[in-house]
């Protein structure tokens, strides 16, 4: 468990080396594509001088391509896998499966993150998250997981300053401009498919100096990792993008977001998406905006406190006691992952 930017990417690159040296295969599970072929580009940069063959399974993949990958890694010819959920179906055959790396732990279920222990009982598992989902922190709590926190920053790291406010034309416009005049880029987060057109229609509107880019995970392969290729080599300063950006994607330049909608996102995605920005040592702002502080009402308003409260460096494990508490911490022995002792409390619980 170590915050987002933290290095977590690391100390999976570091473990998929030792189990590989040691000639077993490494699986490194991710929860979306973009996020699978930035893994991908890192393992082979950092392996290259090894000779390990690191393959990324995918949708981006053709089918002859992917056929290639499977046949290879079932005769022991490929020794480390990066791959989406397509990593979990059943045509996925291992040789020596040695090291299971699952990357943002709190985006898959019980049953995908439990499928690999079936396949042979000796497998080892790693999961990297910066928000551990109530169940997995109430597992490392009771001592059920051995639970490893990276608590150090970066140097020169600096919080994220975050703003929850009304959505406002005019605050939109200057945060953009002051992030535009010192060279940045700017995630605005609209996460509704059917209207992001329209919302970025709007935005180029409001925002004549802006070049504009919009990404969502409903485009065609290619497209998706054009654009999102260009945002990183700074082709243009806006993207409008949905929650596709939310796991894992770098880049240091872009150290403003504004996210639509705060409200209805959850308290594990806000952070996550906070920490898309102030990847650098700029400063960075993310703005989380509502309809209006007083229509709020229950957990969406103690999501967007506790979210406002906690800015500083390294708190992602604190976050995900505050959702475990808003939650509950789910079941231990079934799949749901929260729910169930949110009336008596989570410390009440493990005292019974």
């Amino acid at each position: 468990c170590g915050d987002v930017g933290f290095g977590k990417t690391e100390v999976a690159v570091r473990a998929a080396f030792v189990a590989a040296h040691g000639g077993r295969q490494v699986a490194v599970l991710v929860p979306t594509t973009l996020l699978a072929q930035q893994h991908a580009d890192t393992f082979r940069n950092r392996l290259a001088d090894w000779p390990l063959r690191v393959a990324a399974l995918t949708r981006f993949e053709s089918k002859a391509e992917q056929q290639q990958i499977l046949a290879d890694l079932a005769a022991g010819r490929l020794d480390i896998v990066i791959g989406t959920h397509r990593l979990l179906q059943k045509d996925v055959k291992f040789d020596r499966l040695g090291l299971v790396i699952i990357d943002e732990e709190h985006r898959f279920g019980v049953k995908q993150k439990e499928a690999f222990k079936a396949l042979r009982a000796e497998v080892d598992v790693l999961t990297l998250t910066a928000t551990p989902i109530p169940r997995t922190l109430s597992l490392a709590m009771s001592g059920l997981r051995d639970l490893s926190i990276i608590a150090s920053p970066p140097p020169r790291r600096m919080a994220v300053r975050t703003f929850v406010r009304p959505y406002d034309g005019e605050l939109v416009r200057e945060a953009c401009l002051r992030e535009f005049k010192r060279g940045g880029q700017v995630y605005f987060l609209h996460n509704k498919v059917e209207t992001i057109e329209r919302a970025a229609h709007d935005l180029a509107k409001l925002l004549p100096e802006a070049t504009l880019r919009v990404a969502h995970g409903q485009m065609p392969e290619r497209e998706l990792e054009r654009i999102m290729a260009d945002f990183h080599h700074r082709r243009f300063n806006l993207l409008v993008c949905t929650t596709i950006i939310e796991s894992g994607i770098d880049v240091p330049t872009a150290n403003t977001i504004l996210i639509d909608r705060a409200d209805t996102l959850g308290l594990a995605q806000l952070h996550q998406l906070r920490g898309r920005v102030g990847r650098s040592h700029h400063q960075a702002y993310a703005y989380l905006m509502v309809p209006s502080r007083d229509a709020l009402k229950g957990d969406a308003l103690k999501r967007l406190e506790a979210i406002e409260s906690l800015g500083e460096l390294g708190i992602g494990f604190t976050l995900a006691s505050h959702d475990m508490e808003i939650r509950g911490a789910g079941e231990l022995l079934g799949e749901e992952q929260h729910g169930h002792i949110e009336s008596i409390g989570f410390s009440l619980y493990m005292e019974m």
